[in-house]
C-alpha cells in the first residue's frame, strides 16, 4: 500500500474528513487532497504532522508493506525474464526490436512499480543500443569515405562486419546480465517471503 493509499485509509477509520485532518495537522486541505490523491508527495515535516494528527508514530506512515505474494512474485519473476528475453528479438529486427518488449510491457496490467520500473530500463537499454549502432554505422561510413576521398585508400576501409558484430555481442552481454540480475533479485525476494523476513 501507497503512503497516500494509507493515509485515506487511516483518515477515514479514525472518522475524519480531510478538512479535518488538515486542521489537526495545521496544513491545508488542499495539501491533504494532493497528498491523498497522490498528485503530490509529501515532505517529512509534513508527514510527522498528518502522523501526529492521525495519533500514530511516524514511522508507521513510512513502513513498506511487501508488495507482492509469494505467487505474484514468481508470476513477476517470469514475466521480467520473458520481457529480458524479447530483447533478443534484435537479431531479427534490430532497427525497431525494442517495440516487442514495449509490446508486452503495455499489455501487463498487474505489475508492481519496482518491476514496472525494471522493464522501463530494460526497453531504454535496446532503444540506446539502436542509436548507438546507427551512429557506429554512420561513423563506419564517414571514415571509410575519408579514407577513399582524402587518402585515395580502397584498400584499408573498415568492413561494415565488424561494428555489427561488436554491438550484437555487446547487446547479448546487456540482456544475460539483466537476466541474472532478475534471477539474483527476485530469487532473494521470494527467499524474503518464505521465511518471512
Amino acid at each position: 500500500m501507497k503512503l497516500n493509499e494509507r493515509i485515506s485509509k487511516t483518515r477515514k477509520e479514525k472518522g475524519l474528513t480531510q478538512a479535518e485532518l488538515a486542521d489537526l495537522a495545521n496544513i491545508t486541505t488542499r495539501t491533504i487532497q494532493r497528498i491523498e490523491s497522490g498528485e503530490s508527495i509529501p515532505r517529512s515535516f509534513t508527514i510527522k504532522a498528518i502522523a501526529k494528527a492521525l495519533e500514530l508514530p511516524y514511522e508507521t506512515l513510512l513502513v513498506k508493506e511487501i508488495p507482492l505474494p509469494i505467487q505474484q512474485s514468481g508470476d513477476t519473476t517470469h514475466f521480467l525474464k520473458m520481457l529480458n528475453l524479447s530483447c533478443f528479438a534484435y537479431t531479427l529486427v534490430p532497427w525497431v526490436h525494442f517495440l516487442v518488449p514495449h509490446l508486452i510491457l503495455k499489455k501487463q496490467k498487474d505489475l508492481n512499480e519496482e518491476a514496472t520500473a525494471l522493464s522501463r530500463k530494460m526497453i531504454r537499454q535496446q532503444v540506446s543500443w539502436t542509436i548507438a549502432l546507427h551512429l557506429l554505422m554512420l561513423l563506419t561510413v564517414a571514415l571509410n569515405l575519408i579514407q577513399v576521398r582524402v587518402f585515395n585508400n580502397m584498400y584499408n576501409t573498415i568492413s561494415y562486419l565488424w561494428p555489427v558484430v561488436v554491438m550484437y555481442l555487446l547487446n547479448a552481454g546487456i540482456i544475460f546480465y539483466n537476466g541474472l540480475f532478475i534471477q539474483r533479485k527476485y530469487q532473494q525476494v521470494d527467499c524474503q517471503l518464505l521465511t518471512g523476513e
